[in-house]
């Protein structure tokens, strides 16, 4: 079963070649993260880091079954109680649900862990596994937008409290 993880300093060198391998699937659908990047990714590593410390973003890796990292799920910009969420998985591990399951392992983090009340994410319009992804998870749309110069959408999810 994959599970979730917060960041960690020990994630560096996995991250980093996540993020290697699966650049260019990755570009496909969002922003290219450029070459400097990868070139200080050592030093962006730690500031993502001190930003979670100081509790402004919720960074996690996705790990299969084997251990191995097939996918990062982050809160950034948290303020007033609502963050932006954004997320990616391996190419090998697309398409069998492991965004959907994530994504709502986050949004129950979100709530019971972080104490937000709500979430924003962006994407594409044309991104139909990513909106498929956040429609799933209870995200409506809220506005239409563009993201990198090409049509998207703004989605947000209330994050209400567990009736339970």
């Amino acid at each position: 079963m994959p599970t979730l993880q917060r960041l960690r300093a020990g994630h560096e060198a996995a991250v980093l070649a996540f993020e290697r391998a699966g650049r260019a699937y990755f570009a496909r659908t969002v922003p290219d993260r450029g070459d400097a990047y990868f070139a200080e990714f050592a030093a962006r590593h730690r500031a993502l880091l001190a930003e979670q410390a100081a509790g402004v973003c919720h960074f996690h890796v996705v790990l299969d079954d084997h251990g191995e990292l097939v996918g990062r799920v982050n809160l950034v910009d948290v303020d007033a109680g609502s963050a932006e969420l954004g997320y990616r998985i391996a190419e090998r591990a697309a398409g069998r649900g492991l965004a959907t399951a994530m994504v709502a392992e986050v949004c129950r983090l979100a709530r019971e862990a972080y104490g937000l009340s709500a979430l924003t994410a962006r994407t594409t319009t044309d991104h139909t596994a990513s909106r498929t992804v956040l429609e799933r998870n209870g995200f409506t749309v809220t506005e239409h937008t563009t993201v990198a110069g090409r049509p998207g959408v703004r989605y947000r999810r209330r994050l209400d409290p567990d009736p339970s």
